[in-house]
């Protein structure tokens, strides 16, 4: 071994001992004669005091060095209580640079600062960084629980293909050429649906799998295109069986990294409950500021804008006091999110409502204005009118910038919840119905016979886990009669012929006794970022690409060569034979 000890192991109770350590030199500091430096390894840091400066004459930051010394217990007043190793440090007898480091693109301790792109370049350099490193062994640690829990509930470890055939799963998928078969590609499979499925058919009963999941889509802060997923599917269960295997899956890692246990049963709420209270199906409830359905109020006010299929309003306490120009951020920051503005009114300390919808109101409606939406002197009362579900999504967003912008979000706590009950179908914009999880998402039980006839009111058998107004996980009980599956295609506007082209393998696998089934598949890069305290799921991925799907470390992706391109066959046509 190169050294016999941890550099952030070492205690009071190694006094006296001859020890060798090898890292980094984390920090240098020279004091008239007297050099110390910081050597850093995985474990944790050490000081190492070298008497005689020329033992430590060419050391710089991030060489790697190995030191023999001496531990002994720093004399009196030199502790340092924020350290684990605080107590000691190491008299350096002998030092070998073991490789020279070059000067740093950004320094790695307290770096705060350096641009993200600069960080993912040198991904590497970022990685020796305290919170980086700590985000990775709470990435692993979760992922032997994760396992842990899953071998215990008798699940069975199954790796489905990451080269498989496109079907239609919501995002546009990764295509990759196939060069035995010039024209022909592979699809990067957005999520092991189908092949969870088909396990089911398999009789293996209980399946699972951290599987790496690939979409071509809009990036923002929470999504990668390639990411990875608890993936679990089991057969002949419910949706109760189901929401009891996630909740003992979360609420173990909870336990066990953070030492919080999780309060379960977990609380639900419906859908549509989440939507008209929240503006969201996956609301924060680590504070209040519910959204208040205004639109019986105004019945029958002559003020146009309120003459609308649905009027919402959202307060936000102390919002008078808001200069002309924060209100009219306001507005910019509606108009950026779709809407043509954002409606509002002034609750003035003396009761009195200002503000330009004011003065449109009738007398009866200023005066219980306030009483209705709850709002105090001092409050600002935002409103939003027109399609019901678009105006409760600017209201639900209104809400939780409400919540960061006057501090009423509690970082402390956790929030955990599921949302039941989801609509199966939504329209299409084009007259039709697209399903709002996936085609093989069953009805509930209710809804079983007639969900075709009235496809805007059926309801779904699935459930999503929110934590702290984040989707962390989402699943539903599947379709596993083919009459079923075929009304669910009817109303789609699937046609035999399209369903059998896109999931013909599985259809023709239903034809052979498939047992009732179901699942769930949990965001793992998410849930690893809640429990690091990440503000983007880059920050738990050792190496991300950027918002725009960059790789600022490989630079990837890159143009291929002609030679290439005719290789792979990107240009060829399929024959019709294949």
């Amino acid at each position: 071994m190169i050294r016999t000890h941890k550099a952030g192991e070492l205690r009071k109770e190694h006094a006296g001992q001859q020890v060798t350590l090898a890292g980094w030199v984390a920090r240098r500091r020279d004091h008239g004669g007297v050099v110390f430096i910081d050597l850093r390894d995985a474990s944790g840091s050490s000081q190492v005091v070298f008497r005689e400066e020329d033992d430590a004459h060419g050391l710089r930051s991030e060489y790697c060095v190995k030191v023999i010394g001496e531990v002994r217990v720093r004399p009196e007043g030199n502790a340092n209580a924020d350290l684990p190793t605080g107590e000691i440090e190491v008299v350096a007898t002998k030092v070998e640079v073991l490789s020279e480091a070059a000067p740093l693109p950004f320094p790695i301790e307290g770096s705060t600062g350096v641009s993200e792109e600069a960080r993912l370049r040198y991904r590497y350099l970022d990685i020796r960084r305290q919170q980086v490193a700590h985000a990775m062994r709470i990435r692993s640690k979760a992922t032997y629980l994760a396992n842990e829990v899953m071998n215990e509930h008798g699940f069975v470890y199954v790796e489905t293909p990451t080269l498989t055939r496109s079907t239609p799963e919501g995002a546009r998928d990764f295509l990759v050429p196939v060069r035995l078969q010039p024209g022909n590609w592979y699809a990067l499979p957005q999520s092991p649906q189908l092949f969870k499925q088909l396990l089911q058919v398999g009789g293996l009963e209980r399946y699972y799998q951290l599987a790496k999941c690939y979409r071509d889509e809009d990036l923002r802060a929470d999504r990668q295109p390639e990411f990875t997923q608890i993936d679990v599917e089991m057969s002949f269960v419910d949706q109760e069986d189901v929401i009891g295997v996630g909740e003992a899956l979360i609420g173990r890692i909870w336990k066990e990294i953070l030492g919080y246990e999780i309060p379960t049963p977990l609380p639900r709420m419906t859908y549509a409950d989440a939507m008209a209270r929240y503006g969201s199906d996956k609301p924060d409830l680590r504070f209040g500021q519910e959204l208040v359905d205004m639109t019986e109020y105004f019945a029958n006010t002559t003020f146009r804008v309120f003459q609308a299929h649905y009027v919402g309003a959202v307060v936000m306490p102390g919002g008078a006091s808001q200069t002309r120009k924060e209100l009219d951020g306001w507005q910019e920051w509606a108009k950026s999110r779709g809407a043509r503005g954002l409606a509002y009114v002034l609750v003035q300390e003396d009761g009195t409502l200002g503000g330009p919808v004011a003065k449109n109101l009738s007398p009866a409606e200023a005066a219980g204005l306030a009483d209705k939406v709850g709002a105090e002197p001092g409050d600002a009362i935002f409103f939003a009118a027109g399609p019901r579900n678009s105006s409760r999504d600017l209201l639900g967003a209104a809400r939780l910038e409400i919540g960061r912008r006057c501090g009423l979000i509690d970082e402390s706590q956790w929030s955990f919840l599921w949302v039941i009950d989801a609509p199966m179908f939504e329209e299409d914009g084009e007259g039709g119905w697209t399903a709002v999880h996936h085609p093989f998402t069953g009805p509930k039980p209710e809804w079983a016979d007639t969900f075709q006839d009235h496809p805007g009111e059926a309801l779904a058998y699935a459930y999503d886990m929110v934590c702290n107004g984040m989707e962390i996980g989402g699943g539903s009980i599947r379709i596993h009669r083919a009459e079923m599956q075929q009304r669910v295609f009817d109303v789609l506007g699937i046609s035999k012929e399209e369903a059998e082209s896109k999931f013909g393998f599985l259809l023709e696998a239903f034809k052979y006794g498939p047992p009732p089934h179901g699942g769930i598949a949990y965001g793992w890069d998410r849930i690893c970022m809640l429990l690091a305290g990440g503000e983007s799921i880059r920050d738990v991925i050792a190496f991300p690409k950027t918002a725009s799907g960059f790789d600022p470390l490989t630079a990837a992706p890159t143009p291929i060569t002609p030679e290439q391109r005719k290789e792979a066959g990107v240009d060829a046509k399929p024959k019709d034979d294949a």
